[in-house]
């Protein structure tokens, strides 16, 4: 791929602004050595105002997402593409949300623009496990766990009962559950079926991929190893 078509995929401007990137000499190599659009030189010697170029094509990354963003790209309030730089809205093939936690509810979002990818991950033949971690407004009553994970639990205005999930009581009010299905605000509307109320509700995981230390708002590139945790068992507490 041409260089300045590489560049305007990732997000730097039009072809026609990258264009006049190469003309100023903002694009160089690691030694500073101006490139020129014709130049056949490896991703990771190329720099944009002496900072290296973006990761290529094929970015997956992780985000520790805050309370009060939505997994959108367009809304009146603040987005998860706001705390991503500002290129990254650009990218061509895009960069999106793969799923999405609501405004009220923090933790482990994913991103990619790799769409087999995507969709490999929130296919129900993966069995990606997703694990939360709830708050509630009453003492938990003692048989959510089995409802939970009979099988057989409907949500009001669902034709099918709900896969499976697995209920680990932390706290009289304080839980953790872990699931493979990932229907709208479905950890909220599971609490509500048995008379309870989700406080705050936080994404500890998925699949085998935790936040470790990630900060709140903060997102780190995920390397092979990372992804292929994405197909691994949910940690163990």
């Amino acid at each position: 791929m041409k260089l300045v078509k590489l560049i305007a995929n990732l997000g730097y401007g039009s072809r026609k602004d990258v264009s006049s990137m190469f003309r100023e000499g903002r694009i160089t190599d690691p030694d500073g050595e101006v490139l020129y659009a014709d130049d056949k030189v490896a991703h990771e010697h190329i720099r944009v105002d002496d900072e290296p170029l973006d990761p290529p094509i094929g970015l997956t990354l992780m985000m520790n997402k805050p309370l009060g963003v939505t997994c959108s790209r367009k809304d009146a309030g603040r987005v998860v593409y706001d705390l991503l730089p500002l290129r990254y809205r650009m990218r061509d093939p895009v960069l999106s949300s793969v799923g999405r936690l609501d405004r009220e509810t923090s933790g482990l979002l994913l991103f990619t623009d790799d769409g087999a990818l995507l969709h490999r991950i929130i296919s129900p033949r993966a069995q990606v496990s997703k694990v939360y971690e709830a708050t509630l407004a009453q003492d938990l009553r003692g048989d959510e766990a089995a409802l939970f994970a009979s099988g057989s639990m409907m949500l009001e205005s669902e034709k099918e009962p709900l896969a499976p999930a697995q209920l680990q009581v932390l706290e009289p009010r304080r839980a953790r559950l872990t699931m493979i299905e990932g229907r709208y605000h479905q950890v909220r509307r599971m609490f509500a079926a048995v008379g309870n109320h989700v406080e705050t509700l936080h994404r500890v995981s998925v699949g085998g991929l935790t936040l470790g230390d990630l900060p709140l708002g903060e997102w780190r590139a995920l390397d092979a190893n990372d992804v292929a945790l994405l197909f691994a068992a949910a940690p163990a507490d």
